[in-house]
């Protein structure tokens, strides 16, 4: 094949599978399952006819968009929200997965009799879960999930993998090694963790501290940077014996709470790198199955799904969540949107690696379950939602014609304000509100058009102003609003 063929093969898959996103906003189809169908339509068995069985290359593709996307996901999470839910997130992403491995394993041992460490492999190659299916979901609904439910499911689904690719490794070393048994685990657990979260800590101080002083004179090369400072960490946490995905996550998470140039840049950029490895990574995967295997494993698939759905997440996600005080209604929203996402499957072509006699069965029979999970669990969260009152209205980012960037020395930032219609100040000038003399209202948001302010400009009901100015200014200028409000009611 010439490299031009390649090349008009890696456009067209990948422009087919960024338009084919927009249906997954119109239908409430989850993108995931749509870039898997559209790398099994091009697949041997489908349309396009493009053998592929290279399982370690699928593998190491996976690994790859696996970081990047971990990676973004921890840089875009808002510390602030998640704060409150750490050690409830922290213990579903440990205890929550493992018992969720250990209880589909003895499914899987019975259902397909396994022997017992097939099936615990198989166990912790799906319990990991991925929210961003159920986010897209519910965004097509145009509804979201009460508080503290949102950061709760987010800062799980990103935490948890970790989990799963050391049960996974580990159960695969304990049925390849001779004379290592089980319990060998316990200490390899801390060392893989323990190291993990040092490197992570470790090198986004490193990142901070580096990208503070390097000052390059092209700002394009600040996202290329990046990519091989995030690389470095996975490597680095990997050579000293540590979870690489566990490394990679905490320092994107740490980095996105930090302050450094081209911030704003760096995120965007692996946002939309972390997109493409998506849809490398799932049409990739799905040319690597093979639909006529599947279909003799359906019906043990669907009993795996059902007890995975009803018992095995329902149980771990119960008992790990009883010293906390959360309702049962939002208890039993997280058990039921324990979605498998892109992890399961990439761990699934594991065992091929490593010789496992059962290998294309567990491969066939995760990729089943993620498909099946997906299908029906995804279609029906907005329904279950709604019925234990946990949803709420879904609030779009708005996107401002400008940006502002927070670095050292400038203590200041933008900040939105959103001013009720039945607010006092509608219909008042702005040179009228007593705004703080270091308190600038830059921009006002109306109507999907934007207003540039003047201090003759009337406030009106509706209007989303932002305000540039440093937390204590922003709030003696609220509490200024307030004190209006009060003084006229």
């Amino acid at each position: 094949m010439s490299i031009e063929t390649i090349l008009l093969w890696v456009a067209v898959l990948i422009f087919v599978s960024v338009v084919s996103s927009k249906l997954s906003d119109r239908f409430a189809i989850p993108v995931l399952l749509l870039f898997l169908a559209i790398g099994m339509l091009v697949g041997s068995e489908g349309i396009g006819g493009l053998y592929f069985a290279n399982a370690q290359l699928a593998k190491s593709i996976g690994i790859v968009a696996l970081i990047f996307i971990i990676f973004s996901g921890g840089l875009d999470t808002s510390w602030k929200d998640t704060k409150p839910v750490v050690w409830p997130g922290i213990i579903l992403s440990t205890a929550g997965v493992l018992l969720t491995a250990v209880i589909t394993g003895f499914f899987a041992i019975y259902i397909l009799k396994f022997s017992f460490l097939e099936g615990m492999l198989l166990g912790s190659i799906v319990s990991s879960t991925d929210a961003a299916a159920v986010f897209s979901i519910l965004r097509s609904k145009r509804i979201s999930l009460k508080q503290p439910l949102k950061p709760l499911l987010e800062f799980e689904s990103g935490s948890n993998d970790p989990m799963a690719v050391f049960l996974t490794v580990g159960f695969i070393s304990v049925m390849t090694t001779q004379n290592m048994g089980v319990l060998a685990l316990i200490p390899r657990f801390f060392l893989d963790m323990g190291m993990g979260a040092l490197v992570g800590y470790l090198m986004a101080r490193f990142i901070v501290f580096f990208i503070n002083r390097l000052k390059l004179y092209y700002e394009g090369l600040y996202p290329v940077i990046m990519i091989s400072l995030v690389l470095l960490t996975y490597v680095i946490a990997v050579f000293l014996k540590g979870n690489g995905i566990l490394a990679v996550y905490l320092a994107g998470l740490m980095l996105g709470q930090a302050e450094f140039p081209n911030k704003k840049m760096i995120v965007r950029f692996h946002d939309g790198l972390a997109w493409l490895m998506q849809i490398a990574m799932f049409i990739t995967l799905g040319m690597l199955v093979f639909p006529s295997h599947i279909v003799p494993l359906i019906g043990a698939g669907l009993l795996l799904t059902f007890l995975l759905m009803v018992v095995a997440r329902p149980v771990s996600v119960l008992l790990c969540l009883l010293p906390f005080k959360i309702s049962i209604r939002k208890k039993v929203m997280v058990a039921w949107v324990g979605l498998r996402g892109s992890v399961p499957i990439i761990l699934a072509t594991f065992p091929f690696m490593a010789g496992i006699p059962e290998a294309d069965t567990i491969f066939n029979i995760v990729f089943f379950i993620v498909i099946a999970s997906v299908l029906i669990q995804g279609t029906s969260i907005p329904g279950v939602s709604k019925m234990l009152k946990l949803d709420a209205p879904w609030t779009n980012r708005t996107s401002y014609p400008l940006a502002f960037e927070k670095t050292k020395g400038i203590d200041a930032e933008l900040t939105d304000m959103i001013v009720p219609y039945d607010s006092e100040i509608v219909g008042k000038m702005i040179r009228d509100l007593n705004v703080p003399e270091k308190c600038l209202i830059v921009l006002i948001s109306r109507n999907d058009k934007f207003v540039i302010p003047s201090g003759t400009t009337v406030i009106e009901g509706g209007d989303v102003l932002l305000v540039l100015a440093n937390m204590a200014d922003f709030s003696m200028f609220q509490q200024t609003v307030a004190q209006l409000q009060k003084n006229q009611g």
